[in-house]
């Protein structure tokens, strides 16, 4: 890739072009320079949530209009922005919180990009499992993000699939499930060792370690509020 992609030589971006921002996962000032430039100079910013982009938008002031664009949207949506970029437009995307395409419906719109040979770049910033990650003090040299468990078809395959598996896990869970799936993780892994980050960068960010069963019977009695991050060593650490 072009190194200079992202600015000519008066500061400008070039047109027709996608570009994958990372944004904060909870404090504000977890943003690059980069990342405020373009998210400054792009002509449309889409978003998984408009109104919470907009406090992040509003905080660095910020006009540029956005459109949303999620799960649930995507399809309709992914032809209206392909659309625009084809006829010169920049737009930038951005997640909730992190980095775009780990963990939500980033990746459709850049295939379709690739697919009408679009140029992108990516803005780098932070995402929440390698923080969480370091927080663990669980082995860091081998490890593999699973996102979110299913919630139904498929869950106990997905979880007999990693049982022996020696690397060290990593799952996003919300505060509702997290007790279940302390639970399901215990029963089919025995009592390994875990950990718990809540709110990672936020002001009641905290990290819960213990083993599996430890943390699965705190949190059956005390639901957790917030986002979630769950690593787990693997088998024979």
């Amino acid at each position: 890739m072009n190194p200079n992609l992202n600015f000519d030589a008066e500061g400008a971006l070039p047109a027709r072009t996608l570009f994958i921002v990372s944004t904060p996962i909870g404090n504000l000032r977890d943003i690059t320079l980069r990342a405020i430039d373009v998210l400054s100079k792009v002509d449309l910013i889409a978003a998984e949530d408009t109104r919470r982009t907009r406090i992040l938008l509003n905080h660095y002031q910020i006009k540029v209009p956005t459109t949303s664009y999620f799960d649930h949207n995507k399809a309709r949506k992914i032809p209206v922005l392909i659309d625009k970029l084809k006829g010169g437009a920049k737009i930038a995307l951005v997640s909730d919180a992190g980095t775009p395409g780990i963990s939500d419906p980033a990746y459709k719109l850049v295939s379709a990009c690739v697919q009408n040979d679009i140029q992108m770049d990516v803005i780098p910033g932070p995402t929440a499992f390698v923080p969480a990650l370091i927080f663990s003090s669980l082995p860091t040299d081998r490890f593999v993000f699973e996102g979110f468990l299913p919630r139904k078809k498929g869950r106990k395959k997905r979880i007999e699939a990693l049982r022996d598996d020696p690397r060290t896990l990593i799952f996003y869970e919300s505060p509702h499930r997290v007790s279940r799936t302390l639970n399901d993780l215990a029963e089919s892994f025995g009592d390994r060792r875990a950990v718990l980050v809540r709110e990672m960068t936020k002001k009641f960010q905290e990290v819960y370690r213990g083993s599996l069963g430890e943390l699965g019977s705190r949190f059956s009695k005390n639901r957790p509020k917030g986002e979630l991050v769950l690593v787990l060593e693997g088998k024979g650490k």
